[in-house]
């Protein structure tokens, strides 16, 4: 006869085993991928980059500080012995070495050509570098965020050329070059943006990284400029065209810069940090520096439109003002713009606070010069 008794306490035993296997299963194998998935959209980060910052009124009615000194807080000043100049020299030529190498010329000519000069233009490479240098910050070798650097800069390159279309900006200059569709047509010009968008995944692909980290990567990449990143803060740039300043507000813009221009300065610190293998923390508060640095760049870059000519910027001078454009002087005024600068550039420098002064002496010095750039 069975002894029913016994069975039951072996299938409780088997069950309660089975139980303990699927939860260290899960935790081992599951719960890290779902992590991935269940990472924060771009506009909940962009919502969160919002609503973090101190309260937007009392900034906007605080009093103009002509002469504020920002004193640096203790870890985050960069290495009085690091020279940026030919940190940054350096780092320019590998890049531009390697998306020469990576755009060979090739049938059909005229694309490749268009391709390649969009591309190697004299820019500044602000975007690759910042890729590079996170990825030394959290441990990681240059060589290996170089293919992830040089597909920013590419799908940076195509968002210009589609910028400088008629149908868009309209622009005749670019890094002091005529643009794109000025040399080769409009048709050229589209066509060779697009080429550069799939060249760009396909050659970060080639990054010896693992197959987990590149689909982590690829997801970061393809999320910054679709509609809930760079296309998003563009259509809504075009639809925000002419309007009246009682309509908007600095969320309103803010939300266009954390799209179109942040999100692709993000994308590529978070990209090295990735392909570096800095942990999720790592990784969330390297993503919080490149915001703030991100929109430090809009602010700077909107300053510049007014202040300076053509002639000192490379690109056309005053175009914002031109067509009606919500630019931070129109919303803030030029001294609070010049002291949104400021704060920005202070907290992305907190972000960093924790990280080896050493190795955050790049990056901290890459802030102070996008904040301080003429062009």
């Amino acid at each position: 006869m069975f002894d029913f008794d016994e069975m039951e306490s072996q299938n409780l035993f088997l069950y309660l085993s089975l139980l303990v296997l699927s939860i260290t299963f899960f935790f081992q194998n599951i719960k890290p991928r779902l992590g991935r998935f269940f990472q924060p959209s771009l506009e909940t980060r962009a919502k969160a980059a919002i609503l973090s910052r101190q309260e937007v009124a009392q900034f906007l009615d605080s009093p103009i500080v002509k002469e504020q000194e920002q004193e640096q807080e203790e870890g985050i000043s960069p290495s009085s012995t690091f020279d940026f100049d030919p940190y940054m020299e350096t780092k320019v030529e590998l890049v531009n070495k390697a998306l020469d190498e990576a755009i060979p010329v090739g049938e059909p000519l005229k694309i490749h050509e268009a391709m390649r000069y969009a591309v190697l233009a004299a820019g500044k490479r602000v975007r690759p570098i910042l890729c590079l240098a996170s990825c030394e910050l959290v441990g990681g070798e240059e060589n290996a965020a170089m293919p992830a650097a040089c597909a920013v800069e590419m799908i940076h390159t195509m968002s210009l050329i589609k910028d400088d279309l008629p149908c868009m900006d309209n622009d005749d200059l670019r890094r002091g070059k005529p643009t794109t569709h000025k040399v080769y047509g409009e048709g050229v010009a589209i066509l060779s943006g697009g080429a550069l968008l799939s060249l760009a995944f396909e050659h970060m692909t080639t990054a010896e990284v693992s197959s987990e980290k590149m689909v982590w990567a690829v997801r970061e990449l393809a999320r910054s400029i679709g509609t809930r990143g760079l296309v998003a803060g563009q259509a809504k740039d075009i639809s925000s065209e002419g309007l009246d300043l009682d309509e908007v507000g600095l969320e309103h813009l803010e939300f266009i810069h954390v799209h179109k221009t942040a999100v692709l300065l993000e994308t590529a610190a978070v990209l090295g940090a990735i392909i570096g293998g800095g942990s999720n923390e790592e990784v969330e508060r390297v993503r919080k520096f490149a915001r703030c640095i991100g929109l430090l760049f809009q602010v700077v870059d909107d300053i510049l439109d007014e202040t300076k000519s053509s002639e000192e910027l490379g690109k056309t001078a005053g175009k914002d003002q031109l067509v009606g454009k919500l630019t931070y002087p129109k919303l803030m005024g030029l001294e609070k713009s010049k002291e949104f600068v400021k704060r920005l550039t202070k907290d992305a420098c907190e972000h960093l606070q924790g990280f080896s002064k050493e190795k955050v002496a790049p990056l901290v010095a890459l802030t102070n010069f996008i904040a301080n750039r003429n062009r």
